[in-house]
């Protein structure tokens, strides 16, 4: 596989409303992509990473030094070791961490692979089903009457599963009250590890609202206090910010720290993990979803690849694009059926094509970078 050149941009997207966790309010992104050309083909990537070290310790602005600064002249001068996007743990195995700077480049290759293969990017991850359920995520609200219009859109529109954002003083009232209005209705919420050991008891309450899931309550490099808050709640756990990796997920499985894993792909460092993670949860009988970014359309298309895999059971944070943006860059934008679903793209690669035009009048910096020169712009 010979890489001709790759380009790194940054964009500035305004979200089209604001969207608050226990992390704060985010009402714009600053977003990192990736565009690798290779004889005639151009593939597409998107790092996840914040504007500031919250969910993560990696930003924007870090995963654009280690990418121009390590990973991308390490693909560059790959060779014959680059036959496809599997290849690229082991080519970025040099540099620690950085997972999604690196989930960011090798989804790119994976898309570039599919392409080149005829297949669809579902198909080459493993893929099977044609359709995916979705969930949404609705973050904190300013008061309850907002949040219960907030859900009463999402469940006209079909989505299947409702998360809300949770954190100290913004949870029990929400959920009897959400609840107490739609009892049948399968719901969750995120707290994003917004809450301690002292709050066992108060959490432990949450197991009267019959929720799918409560998500990452605890420290986000934590298994031990997760395992021993499970051991004492009927509701599942299900971690996210915990599971970095394949080892990570067996820890937390053998330790009994949650009953459901989130798959997000740039937390993990991109396809060849994720895949890892979804296995070996499907070997303990532990299902999978995918978790949402605030992508763009270009990450939002591999997330519906991914989510295209068998034990990717439950509905995802895979939502459509007008939730999020105004105006996305791909076309068509992501849509989501009256029954809570989106269709699986079946043509070779992601299966969206990216609006190179509004990505220019987006973007703030770029830079090129080939094998042999490295051209700012």
């Amino acid at each position: 596989m010979t890489i001709d050149a790759i380009h790194l941009r940054e964009i500035n997207l305004p979200l089209a409303h604001p969207f608050e966790t226990s992390f704060g309010v985010t009402d714009a992104r600053r977003i990192l992509l990736v565009e690798i050309e290779s004889e005639g083909l151009t593939a597409w990537g998107e790092c996840v990473a914040g504007e500031h070290p919250y969910f993560s310790d990696e930003t924007v602005d870090t995963a654009w030094g280690v990418m121009t600064g390590e990973l991308v002249p390490s693909l560059l001068n790959a060779g014959e070791k680059l036959r496809g996007g599997g290849n690229c743990p082991h080519i970025f195995g040099q540099v620690r961490g950085h997972r999604m700077a690196k989930a960011a480049i090798e989804n790119a290759v994976w898309d570039l692979e599919s392409q080149r293969n005829g297949v669809s990017l579902g198909f080459l991850l493993g893929g099977v089903r044609e359709v995916i359920p979705c969930g949404v995520s609705i973050g904190l609200q300013s008061s309850l009457p907002k949040l219960m219009e907030k859900i009463e859109t999402e469940l006209a529109a079909g989505y299947q599963r409702i998360k809300l954002k949770c954190k100290p003083g913004h949870d029990t009232k929400m959920f009897e009250a959400v609840r107490n209005r739609w009892p049948d209705i399968t719901l969750s919420c995120d707290a994003n590890s917004a809450y301690r050991m002292k709050d066992f008891d108060h959490i432990i309450e949450w197991d009267a609202f019959n929720l799918l899931m409560i998500e990452q309550p605890m420290w986000y490099d934590d298994f031990y206090f997760h395992s021993m808050l499970q051991k004492r709640l009927d509701t599942s756990i299900c971690l996210d910010e915990s599971i970095r990796n394949r080892r990570d997920a067996l820890a937390a499985i053998d330790m009994e720290s949650c009953r459901i894993i989130n798959i997000k792909n740039g937390r993990v460092g991109g396809f060849s993990e994720a895949i890892a993670v979804h296995n070996v949860a499907a070997e303990r009988g532990v299902p999978v979803w995918c978790g949402g970014m605030l992508e763009t359309g270009i990450g939002r298309a591999h997330n519906i690849a991914l989510s295209s895999l068998p034990n990717f059971t439950l509905p995802g944070d895979v939502s459509a694009s007008k939730r999020y943006w105004s105006e996305d860059i791909i076309e068509p934008e992501v849509t989501v059926s009256s029954a809570g679903e989106i269709v699986v793209p079946q043509v070779a690669g992601m299966g969206f094509e990216v609006r190179r035009d509004r990505i220019e009048k987006l973007t703030v910096r770029r830079e090129t970078m080939k094998a042999r020169a490295r051209e700012l712009v």
